[in-house]
């Protein structure tokens, strides 16, 4: 800072990008939010394979990128591996009778050691592979897009801004693709499974075909998730996964907290609204002075706290007796 407290350029330089890297972390993460919305929301059912899919989908696809597939393609089977885990999870808890909890536990646990297969390692770098994010900067410079550009007296890499815009584009396309599904025969059948399985056996819905096909749909959500952020963040880990459910329950209520859960695609809507602002949050809470190693406990306690004071609050109210009552 200078004299008087005042600013510099310099020190103000970070704030601008620091909110383009949240916000292109925040729809990196919206098929997570998706995907957790699938199974705790549509199912009503906390589906612990997340974090080994997500960690799937990234070891996926920093795999098959270091062989030189393209990175299309490689996103796009990062994300049948999560589909296929989500189906394991899914067979396990409606053939073998095993509770979805504990199906999820079983998957994930087996998936650690699938993971350190596919990589060969604990850590895989993609700093000589194409990815979709250098994909993206090249197209940004055939079009003219500078290697430098200035917004609000800041310096901006336009690499930086086409990731955003290619994370945006992509998020917003999975929300309105989830938004036109749930409202198909297929979606309100996977819907009706979910809230009423007696009412859906009786109208001739295959609840555990559903089941299974949305367990799929969810894991393959967060596994493209998982893809999406080893190429934004130039590798794959086998630690990447862990803590991936409390991070999309974070932002899934968040989101629905901002934005309600009415009408459906509203609902939907507040999983990407809900990634993005908990992105800027935690970008702010850094810079506030956060160390990053308490990340994950601010998270969980956001969850409990988003969980428990409802609840104390219509307690509260139900609690007072209104005068002459």
């Amino acid at each position: 800072r200078q004299r008087h407290g005042r600013r510099s350029p310099r020190s103000a330089e970070p704030i601008v990008n620091l909110l383009i890297g949240a916000a292109t972390l925040g729809f990196l993460l919206t098929p997570l939010a998706l995907g957790v919305f699938i199974s705790y929301r549509i199912y009503h059912t906390l589906d612990l394979t997340v974090d080994g899919s997500f960690g799937l989908g990234a070891a996926t696809v920093a795999a098959l990128l270091v062989i030189h597939v393209p990175p299309l393609v490689a996103t796009a089977l990062g994300m049948l591996a999560g589909v296929m885990a989500g189906f394991l999870t899914g067979a396990i808890h409606t053939r073998l009778r095993v509770g979805t909890s504990l199906a999820g536990v079983l998957t994930s646990t087996a998936l650690y050691s699938v993971i350190l297969f596919i990589m060969g390692s604990g850590n895989l770098s993609l700093a000589s592979s194409d990815t979709l994010v250098t994909v993206a900067e090249g197209l940004g410079h055939r079009f003219g897009l500078p290697e430098n550009l200035t917004i609000l007296g800041t310096t901006v890499r336009g690499g930086s801004l086409t990731e955003l815009g290619l994370m945006a584009l992509l998020a917003s396309a999975l929300v309105l693709g989830l938004t036109v599904l749930m409202r198909t025969d297929l979606g309100l059948a996977m819907r009706a499974a979910g809230n009423n399985p007696q009412m859906a056996n009786a109208v001739a819905v295959d609840v555990n075909y559903m089941i299974v096909l949305g367990l799929g749909l969810s894991n393959g959500l967060t596994a493209l998730a998982g893809a999406l952020f080893a190429q934004s963040q130039g590798y794959a880990s086998i630690q990447m996964g862990i803590g991936m459910v409390v991070t999309g329950l974070a932002t899934l209520m968040i989101g629905e907290a901002l934005l309600g859960k009415r009408p459906l695609g509203r609902w939907i809507c507040a999983g990407m609204a809900g990634a993005v602002v908990f992105r800027l949050l935690v970008a702010g809470a850094i810079r506030a002075g956060l160390h990053p190693n308490a990340l994950k406990l601010v998270t969980a306690l956001m969850v409990l706290t988003v969980l428990v004071v409802p609840h104390l609050v219509r307690g509260a109210r139900g609690g007072r007796q209104p005068e002459g009552g």
